[in-house]
């Protein structure tokens, strides 16, 4: 079975999303469904993986949704796009590690499309970008695998509100700053998704 690619235009739930990921990894444990990429938006929300902890939220008024992804806590929201996966890693070695860095390898081939530099971090995961002489976090990933299928997925901060991440500890990391595409080239969002969703088949073709 090859992979299906779908996009959605307008902001997605995120129970509903996350109930469709899930319907899907069932499909796809039986063999009865195609793998997924799904690039996606959704309104505010903050959400929180199995590694969380309670001081990682700064405002007390906010509610998070916990996840059964890993990692930490993050905020997503309209301008940051999400790129959930369901993808078998029976057919890929069962190497959860390489398929980490197939997704960070995507995520840098394509800023590295557009001359921006970036780079992964064994110490914290995700994607990071030199900005005024800091290293910030663009891009966070999160994955969980059930009986070798990955799935969730990884964000970019795109053109979302910088301001909702004031709330929380992005990933649980102290001391360290996000930043946005935006604020480093204008690069349309769509373009950027065009380009991602190529160096994403690429990376991941069996």
């Amino acid at each position: 079975m090859s992979i299906e690619i779908k996009r959605s235009i307008k902001p997605v739930d995120y129970s509903y999303a996350i109930n469709l990921l899930e319907e899907r990894l069932k499909k796809v444990i039986n063999n009865k469904a195609d793998e997924l990429i799904w690039f996606l938006e959704h309104n505010k929300i903050y959400t929180a993986g199995t590694s969380f902890n309670e001081s990682d939220i700064l405002d007390k008024s906010i509610n998070v949704i916990k996840t059964s992804r890993g990692g930490k806590i993050t905020c997503h929201a309209p301008g940051q796009a999400i790129c959930y996966l369901v993808i078998d890693l029976n057919k890929r070695k069962r190497d959860i590690r390489k398929f980490i860095i197939s997704l960070e390898n995507s995520i840098i081939n394509t800023f590295k499309d557009f001359k921006i530099v970036s780079n992964s971090d064994r110490k914290n995961i995700g994607i990071w970008i030199n900005h005024n002489n800091e290293s910030k976090k663009i891009a966070a990933i999160g994955i969980k695998v059930k009986r070798w299928i990955a799935y969730h997925g990884f964000s970019i901060n795109i053109c979302n509100d910088p301001k909702d991440f004031n709330k929380i500890i992005p990933c649980g990391i102290k001391n360290k700053k996000i930043v946005l595409l935006n604020e480093i080239s204008k690069i349309k969002y769509s373009e950027f998704i065009n380009a991602l969703e190529k160096n994403l088949i690429k990376n991941l073709s069996v």
